[in-house]
């Protein structure tokens, strides 16, 4: 991709440190939770899943964020999971005037213990980026139409490829989609996903991943047609997006 692509980075990070008696609890799937989302964003999203891989049920008493902008979605507390259960704990950030790097935490507290998580959001900057100015974006079709793989290639792999590296669902989305898709000065050729004429499902939505739009800055997001997706991570995108944006016939 033409020019170089300048980021203002903000993270939002979450690691755990764990007391011993919550270690020997819960098995968390993570952590440390990361994210790349474009500019202009209201809203990080993560999730956090977790087993109880205790002999006994585990009850979690309460779920502190360290301050009003970081919100945990969870079931009603106190909340017991059984022995060898699964459980999800959502994590939402605002972004609003938010820049650079934010650190934030949330402390979970059970009755065998407390765990604290803390966060890494990237916010990509597209309004300081040459590739996408009018100019870079003429530019940028043009190599679509040539090669509309080219956005997973060279300097574009860094927003285009790493941000989504383990993601699923809402996370994926923030990370590989809206990027161009919710961006504050979207491209005219980007559609805008809220709004496409037609049916649309789960099928479509796979479909339009996988392989794309030929002569258009879509590019084919399955790994088999040399994109970063895999089948899952494709699969689990067009689920969020089904529910997400509802279709309009």
């Amino acid at each position: 991709m033409t020019g170089k692509f300048f980021c203002i980075i903000c993270v939002v990070v979450v690691t755990a440190k764990t007391c011993a008696a919550s270690a020997a609890s819960f098995n968390w799937d993570s952590e440390s939770k990361a994210t790349n989302i474009i500019a202009g964003a209201n809203e990080a999203h993560f999730t956090f899943n977790f087993t109880n891989v205790s002999s006994t049920n585990v009850t979690i008493l309460s779920v502190h964020p360290s301050c009003g902008c970081t919100t945990a979605q969870l079931p009603p507390l106190p909340w017991t999971i059984s022995s060898g259960a699964n459980g999800q704990i959502g994590v939402t950030v605002n972004l609003a005037g938010k820049s650079g790097t934010v650190l934030k935490t949330v402390t979970v507290n059970a009755d065998k213990g407390m765990t604290m998580l803390s966060v890494k959001i990237t916010m990509l900057s597209p309004e300081i980026s040459p590739a996408m100015s009018d100019a870079g974006r003429a530019q940028n079709m043009k190599m679509a139409i040539a090669d509309r793989q080219a956005v997973f290639k060279g300097d574009c792999i860094s927003c285009h490829v790493k941000a989504g590296d383990g993601k699923f669902g809402k996370e994926l989305y923030d990370a590989d989609c809206a990027i161009c898709h919710e961006g504050g000065n979207r491209a005219t050729m980007v559609p805008n996903l809220h709004s496409i004429p037609q049916t649309t499902d789960v099928e479509f939505w796979r479909t339009w991943i996988s392989y794309g739009r030929p002569h258009s800055l879509m590019p084919a997001f399955a790994d088999i047609e040399g994109g970063p997706l895999t089948d899952a991570q494709i699969v689990s995108l067009a689920t969020y997006l089904n529910t997400a944006i509802p279709s309009h016939r």
